[in-house]
This record gives C-alpha cells, sequence and structure tokens, in this order.
C-alpha cells in the first residue's frame, strides 16, 4: 500500500490521542546491525530489516513511524564517505515507512541535528547548514512524508534553521519541532522549559514536543512547565543505559511507560511514543494507555490481536441460523428482546436467576449479562450465565469486555464459554476502571471490541489467535456489537461500526435512545452493513436518576427535555411511571425500523421492562 490517511495529520492530532513509535537505533543494534554502521543506509542495503522494525511498531498500536533518516543530512553522512548519498537515503527510508504504514497510519519525516555546535564549531555556517536540511526535506517529502519530525536539538538556533529550511521544501507539510533536555532541564544555552515552548512556537511550528533525555520522568517534568496552545509530543527514552555484559541496555519496562502514557496524556499531550531504548512491547503498553484515556481509537488505526490474520485461512464460519436458537431467531428477521439482567454485588445470585426466568416466562427472547458494568465487581458473568444454563435451561447472551484479561486470558474465556455452551455473544472494548469503585484496578486492553470480534471471527474458522488450527475443530460464536448514536464524534462511531462488521461483528445492540431521530440517523448512515439492529431502551426511575446517567455514566446521554419530565414527575411511583411511558413512546415509534429491542432496567427494577414491552410483540 502507498496511500495516506483520510483525515490529515493535524486533524487527527486535535481530536484524538496519538501514538508514535519507538526507538529506530537502538532496536537496529538489538537486532544484530553493529553500531559502526551506518544506520541510514540500511534504507538501501537491508530494507528487509528497517522494514520489519516498523511492522513490528504498526502491529504494536503505533499510528505514526517515523522513518529511519534521522541522521541522513550530509554532515553526518559525510563521516561514513557518504555525502553523496543523501537523496537516496532519505528517499528510501521515506518509502519503506509509507510501504508500511499504507493508509493505516501516518510517517513522520525523522530530521536530526548536524552535530555542529551553532557559532563554535569551524564547520558552521548558516547558509550551508540551511542547505542541508533543505536537502533532506526535500527528499523526504518526495517520499511521501505527512509531517516533518524535526527531533532531538538542544541548539535552538539550529532548530530555527532546520524549521526554516523545512518550510521552504513545503508550505503544506505540518512541522513537529521536538527538542532534548539536559539534566538540570535545560537546553544548550540555559534556557528552561518555559522559555523554550515560548520560542519553538515563535518559530511557526504546527507541533511542539521533547524526546531523548534521561527518562519519562524528566521528560514529564518538563512537558508539565511547556506553556503552549500547540499540540504537545513527548517521546521520552526508556530512561538512562546501562552497561550489561556489554551491552547498552536501556532499563525502563513497557509497564512503566503504561505510567508514562497515562500521566503524559492527563499532562495534555496529545501524542506519545518513545525514543532510545524503547520498543514495540513499549508502544504496545502506551497504546493501550492512549485509547483508555483518549476516548477510543484514532481514525486511522485500529489495535488487533497480537498475531491473528486480516484474512485467517481455515474453515467456513457456521451460518449464523445454526450457531443458537437466537441467532436463528435473528437469521429469520423476527423482532427480538433482550433484557440485561446483572447479578446484585455480593455472593447470591438467586434474585437476578429467578428475574431472568420470570423475564422469559413474559415474552423475553434472551437475557443478557454483562461484564463488570461500569467497572463494578460483581459475579464473574460466565459463572452467573453457567448457573442460567445448569439450573434454568436459559439461553444467556455473555458480554465480553477488554479492560480485564489479556489476549491469553481473553482466549481461554472464550473457549470456557463455548465449551459450557454459551454461544451468544455482546463484545465491547469496557469501560476503564477509573470510573468505578475501584480506581486503582488496572486495565488490559490488550484487545479492544475489534482485535476481540476479530479473535471470535477466527475462532468461528478453526484459527486460534497465533494463526494456527484450532484444536477440536471451530467455535459457533453469534457476536453483538455496540453504537452510541448520539455519539459527539457520529462519524467516528459510524467508522468504528465498519469495523466491527469488518472484524466479524453480526448485530448491533445500541446504547440507549431517547431521541427518534438519532437512531433514525444511525440507520440511516449504516444501513449498507446490513446488519440487524435492537434498540436500546432504559425505562427510568426518577430525576436523580436522569441526572446521573446523563452525567457520570459515560456513552449516556439524555437530553433535556427528557430530564425535565422527570424533574416535574413526583418521586417514587409516579416517576417510574413517567420513566415507563418515556421509554415506550421511544420504542413503540421506532419498532417496525429496528429488528429488536435491548433494555436495560435500572437498579434491578425488572418489573419495568414489561411494563415497557407490554404490547409490543401483538
Amino acid at each position: 500500500m502507498s496511500g495516506h490517511p483520510a483525515v490529515p495529520f493535524l486533524d487527527a492530532v486535535r481530536s484524538h490521542i496519538l501514538v508514535f513509535d519507538g526507538a529506530m537505533g537502538s532496536l537496529l543494534y538489538e537486532r544484530g546491525i553493529f553500531v559502526t554502521q551506518n544506520f541510514e543506509q540500511l534504507n538501501v542495503t537491508r530494507p528487509d530489516v528497517v522494514r520489519k522494525i516498523h511492522s513490528d511498531y504498526l502491529e504494536a498500536g503505533a499510528q505514526v513511524l517515523q522513518t529511519n533518516t534521522f541522521g541522513g543530512n550530509r554532515v553526518i553522512l559525510e563521516k561514513h564517505g557518504l555525502v553523496g548519498e543523501v537523496r537516496a537515503f532519505n528517499l528510501a527510508g521515506a518509502k519503506l515507512a509509507r510501504e508500511v504504514a499504507g493508509e493505516s497510519a501516518y510517517v513522520a519525516g525523522s530530521i536530526g541535528p548536524t552535530g555542529l555546535v551553532p557559532g563554535v564549531s569551524r564547520e558552521w555556517n548558516e547558509e550551508e547548514i540551511a542547505k542541508v536540511y533543505y536537502e533532506q526535506a526535500s527528499a523526504l517529502a518526495e517520499g511521501g512524508v505527512d509531517l516533518f519530525a524535526i527531533e532531538t536539538f538542544r541548539h535552538l538556533d539550529e532548530l530555527e534553521i532546520a524549521i526554516k529550511a523545512a518550510r521552504r521544501v513545503s508550505k503544506d507539510i505540518p512541522i513537529l519541532a521536538m527538542v532534548t533536555f539536559d539534566e538540570p532541564g535545560t537546553v544548550a544555552d540555559g534556557s528552561g522549559p518555559e522559555k523554550v515552548a515560548e520560542r519553538v512556537q515563535a518559530m511557526g511550528v504546527d507541533a511542539i514536543g521533547i524526546n531523548h533525555g534521561d527518562g519519562p520522568q524528566m521528560a514529564l517534568a518538563m512537558a508539565e512547565r511547556f506553556n503552549t496552545e500547540l499540540p504537545l509530543c513527548v517521546q521520552p527514552n526508556a530512561g538512562l543505559p546501562r552497561t550489561v555484559d556489554g551491552r547498552q541496555l536501556y532499563m525502563a519496562t513497557p509497564e512503566y511507560f503504561d505510567v508514562f502514557a497515562r500521566r503524559i496524556i492527563q499532562a495534555g499531550a496529545r501524542m506519545v511514543g518513545g525514543c532510545c531504548g524503547t520498543t514495540p512491547e513499549h508502544v504496545r503498553w502506551m497504546a493501550k494507555s492512549a485509547r483508555m484515556l483518549g476516548g477510543g481509537h484514532s481514525p486511522v488505526v485500529t489495535v488487533r490481536p497480537r498475531h491473528p490474520s486480516d484474512a485467517p485461512v481455515g474453515v467456513a464460519p457456521m451460518p449464523l441460523a445454526e450457531r443458537s436458537p437466537f441467532a436463528k431467531k435473528l437469521a429469520e428477521g423476527k423482532f427480538v428482546v433482550s433484557v440485561e439482567v446483572n447479578p446484585a454485588p455480593g455472593l447470591n445470585p438467586k434474585p437476578a436467576l429467578e428475574a431472568s426466568k420470570m423475564l422469559l416466562e413474559h415474552g423475553v427472547d434472551i437475557v443478557n449479562v454483562a461484564d463488570g458494568p461500569r467497572a463494578m465487581a460483581r459475579m464473574s458473568n460466565l459463572a452467573f450465565c453457567a448457573l442460567l444454563l445448569r439450573d434454568y435451561g436459559i439461553e444467556p447472551m455473555l458480554h465480553v469486555c477488554g479492560r480485564d484479561r489479556n489476549l491469553l486470558a481473553q482466549m481461554a474465556h472464550l473457549i470456557g464459554a463455548h465449551a459450557i455452551g454459551l454461544h451468544n455473544l455482546v463484545v465491547i472494548t469496557g469501560d476503564p476502571p477509573k470510573v468505578g469503585d475501584y480506581p486503582e484496578a488496572t486495565a488490559v486492553y490488550d484487545l479492544d471490541a475489534i482485535g476481540l470480534l476479530q479473535m471470535a471471527s477466527n475462532m468461528n474458522r478453526g484459527i486460534d489467535p497465533a494463526g494456527k488450527p484450532l484444536a477440536g475443530g471451530k467455535t459457533q460464536f453469534v457476536c453483538a456489537t455496540g453504537f452510541e448514536p448520539g455519539a459527539p464524534d457520529f462519524e467516528k462511531e459510524v467508522h468504528r461500526l465498519e469495523l466491527k462488521r469488518h472484524a466479524g461483528a453480526d448485530f448491533v445492540m445500541t446504547q440507549p435512545v431517547f431521541q427518534q431521530e438519532l437512531l433514525e440517523k444511525m440507520l440511516e448512515r449504516t444501513k449498507h452493513l446490513n446488519m440487524p439492529v435492537l434498540v436500546g431502551v432504559l425505562p427510568l426511575v426518577s430525576y436523580k436518576n436522569a441526572e446521573f446517567l446523563h452525567n457520570e455514566v459515560p456513552g449516556m446521554q439524555i437530553p433535556e427535555p427528557i430530564r425535565e419530565r422527570m424533574r416535574k414527575a413526583t418521586p417514587g411511583a409516579e416517576a417510574r411511571k413517567e420513566g415507563v411511558q418515556i421509554a415506550r413512546e421511544m420504542l413503540f415509534a421506532v419498532r417496525d425500523k429496528v429488528q429488536g429491542a435491548y433494555l436495560m432496567p435500572p437498579l434491578g427494577k425488572y418489573d419495568l421492562a414489561l411494563e415497557v414491552l407490554d404490547g409490543l410483540k401483538r
């Protein structure tokens, strides 16, 4: 692939947290390239090695790949007797990254300093240095980069020359300028981060950043003192290197970078990544935090299972109608109703089990059981569903979220579910722990909803996450996915649904809808996906309940007129009656436009679900 992402880089970085890749030089060293070798020359002599590193970073979740051209200027190449290869090395470096990134990631043309000291080095000549940077930037632009990453500068005078040269090459290619600070927290002229940010911003760049240096702690401390309105990028080294058995190794772990990424994003960074010593595993952990804190994926990259192919081989999946009794109803186009039933916190599941039985006796087609909704600890939904099957013969729908299990645990979870007869899944990314009762809990997010759907879809074809045949045959999962009709970024939500459909989603269950026009907009915009839709319905029980859901539950939007109706209702029976009436008005208005309803009765009041449904199927 050789295209570019559909969304311009600056538009993406303003609306999403973007994850850059990690080190190139130290990773080449770790993979056997000796330090005396010119790394930029590898773009021509060993493109396979460079390409593999780019691919590893992309697979790990990087949304911006930086070219292997950091030292690709005439001054540095002259030391290796390669002064005539500037264009060749930079052009090849840009094309390699572009080839790997395709339309799925941005390519940043890496431009580093010459190593000369302004006003001190004998070879220093501003006009000649400007020509050096113009030559390099021209080759990178020819190779198709999406932005220039002018990085690791200590001398602001030299940085300004490089920026002006890149701007002469193209006024349309954005410029990200990154400085590196010495141990005292200053650049070469003694300026601290406040003055550095002010001066670099005045140079007319599009984004500003900090990279290299002594590690995440130093980078965070400097970033917190940057006073800039420009998008901020932070890419530290993996700490200071240590010599171990004669090798220079960086000791900051991927887990530590996960903590760093969270802190730096919360401090205002729009871009995170790594410099020397960081690896694809560091990027994988940072990408996880960026997904959690940045409100999901960027518009160009979707994190997938680490190993599965996008187009796995294997046997054909079982026809939808044959995977479960509920799936048969879906395939036949019948109107279906699902009600969410969750065990209360604690040890006694019986009230929720009895409620499930009552709902099915009154015409509900299936109950679905959430996976730690709102990041609250409850009985495992797998155990609860197993009790439904064993004690009541009820076919439930199991929610599976990406928050709490790594890839191996998700695989074991799905195999276990299938083994006991749980074939219906609702696949979601999951609320981060910080919204629940246990904010100190660690989120995992190895896989988001799209990655989980891909895993289940592959298993339906008889393929495991490593791309190998699944021992024992294939699964027969029926996979639902979520959609938020009132999402602030509606087109992003649609794009996510397209990716979910491609990954294996069979039907959609929406968030609660309180406005008919929102649902109609969603149905019109997604009709090309040809997916059955179950509209989400939530009967409110009080004004306080409505305010809580609107203000404190992620993804929930209750219009002001609806909240006003609840405010006017007397608390208690009258308010519950009004909540049921609001839900019935919505559901009955759209029942001919959807294939089913997904009811979420609050506070375990399952009788309200039956009141909403009364007469629906007649």
